[in-house]
């Protein structure tokens, strides 16, 4: 399982989302003194009823949670954007 699959497979576990988009944006980062390391840059859009009622550094802290260790082995960088149904609905 790549890395974005691993990303995909923790966030559907724990946040239950309706849209997940995972992007691995590491590419453009080549040469980057942090993915000299090989840890990547990923973008992430997460739309969960999970995230209601949160505040956004709440629902970045359950999306480093969800992720637990791969945000010290395998992520270097993480672009989050959270939402409730509602927010992406309105945004849309």
């Amino acid at each position: 399982m790549n890395r974005v699959e691993q990303i995909r497979a923790a966030l559907l576990a724990a946040l239950a989302p309706e849209l997940l988009e995972v992007e691995d944006d590491s590419h453009r980062h080549a040469g980057h003194a942090g993915a000299r390391d090989g840890r990547g840059h990923f973008n992430v859009v997460v739309v969960s009823e999970a995230f209601a009622g949160k505040a956004p550094l709440a629902r970045h802290r359950a999306v480093y949670a969800a992720l637990g260790a791969m945000m010290e082995t395998d992520i270097h960088a993480l672009s989050i954007k959270a939402l409730t149904p509602g927010e992406h609905a309105g945004a849309a």
